[in-house]
C-alpha cells in the first residue's frame, strides 16, 4: 500500500504592509479586494490567506474594526474553506503592547507573531508569555515568525522555560528578508532545518524574490507548509510578472501536484493544529 502523505497546506500572503498599487496593479488592499482574492486563491489550492489592512492614506495599520470587516467579507465569499490569518507586525509603527492589544480586541482564528517584535528584551518575556496563555484559552491559532535559523534556539529556550504553553506552536521560517535585493535561494532553508536546530512538528516556509516557488515547494518537499503571494514576490517561476496572487498559488500547487504532495484543505489544516 502507498503511504499518503500528510497534506501540504498552502497560504497567500496577498498584500503586505509596504506595497502599493505602483507596486502591482491588482494589489489587494480593501474588504471587496481581499475577499475576492480569497475566493480566486481558494479555488488555486490555498486554505490560508494572511493578511494587511490599510487605513485610508494607505498606510500598513493595526486596527480591530479594519480586520474586523475584513474577516467579514471574507467569510461571506467563501464561508469557512479559507482561514484568515491576520499579522501582528509593527513596521515601526506599535509597540508590543500596542500589537497585543489590537488582536485581543479582534480575535481572530490566527495571528502571525514575529519573536523579536513581541520580545524585543528580556522585559517582554512575562506579557509574551501571558498573551500565549490567552491566546490559548481562546483558542486563537499563533504562528511564530522567524527571520533567521538562530531564533530557533529562542523560541526552543521558551517552550523549556515554559512560557509557550503548547506542546508545539506553529512558526514560519522566512528566507531573504535580511539579503542584498531581499533574494532568496532553496539553500537558504538549510541553517533552519539543521540537525542541530530544534524539530518543530508544524513549519511553513515563505521566500522573498522570483525564487519564491522553489524556495518553498523545496520546504514542502522536506516536510514544511508553504507561504506565497505579493507581500514576498510578485513574480512566477519563468521570470515574468505574476496576473495575481492566484497565479503564484496556481504555480506552487502545480509543483506540489506534480510532485505527488497533496494540498490540506482548511478543514484539514484546522485539525492539524488542533492534534499540536
Amino acid at each position: 500500500m502507498i503511504e499518503i502523505e500528510r497534506p501540504t497546506a498552502i497560504c497567500v500572503a496577498p498584500n503586505g504592509g509596504r506595497l502599493t498599487k505602483v507596486d502591482h496593479p491588482t494589489l489587494p488592499l480593501g474588504p471587496a479586494d481581499l475577499a475576492r482574492t480569497a475566493q480566486e486563491c481558494l479555488d488555486a489550492g490555498a486554505s490560508l490567506i494572511h493578511v494587511h489592512v490599510r487605513d485610508q492614506d494607505g498606510r500598513h495599520v493595526l486596527d480591530a474594526s479594519a480586520y474586523r470587516d475584513v474577516i467579514d467579507a471574507i467569510g461571506r465569499a467563501v464561508g469557512d474553506k479559507m482561514i484568515v490569518q491576520v499579522t501582528s507586525e509593527s513596521l515601526g509603527r506599535y509597540a508590543p503592547q500596542e500589537q497585543i492589544a489590537v488582536i485581543k480586541e479582534t480575535r481572530p482564528e490566527a495571528v502571525s507573531l514575529a519573536l523579536r517584535e513581541l520580545v524585543p528584551t528580556e522585559a517582554h518575556e512575562t506579557e509574551f508569555a501571558s498573551f500565549l496563555s490567552w491566546l490559548q484559552a481562546e483558542s486563537i491559532v499563533p504562528q511564530i515568525i522567524l527571520y533567521e535559523a538562530d531564533e530557533t534556539l529562542r523560541l526552543d529556550e521558551y517552550h523549556r522555560r515554559g512560557l509557550v504553553p503548547w506542546n508545539q506552536v506553529p512558526v514560519l521560517f522566512v528566507l531573504g528578508r535580511y539579503t542584498p535585493g531581499q533574494k532568496s535561494s532553496p539553500t537558504d532553508l538549510l541553517p533552519f532545518i539543521d540537525a542541530g536546530k530544534p524539530r518543530f512538528a508544524h513549519w511553513s516556509v515563505c521566500a522573498f524574490g522570483a525564487r519564491e516557488a522553489a524556495c518553498v515547494t523545496a520546504g514542502a518537499l522536506l516536510g514544511g507548509h508553504v507561504r506565497v503571494g505579493f507581500e514576498n514576490n510578485r513574480q512566477l517561476a519563468d521570470g515574468a510578472m505574476a496576473k495575481s496572487n492566484a497565479e503564484l498559488v496556481q504555480g506552487v500547487s502545480k509543483n506540489l501536484l506534480g510532485l505527488g504532495l497533496r494540498r490540506a484543505n482548511a478543514t484539514e489544516l484546522r485539525r492539524a493544529w488542533q492534534e499540536l
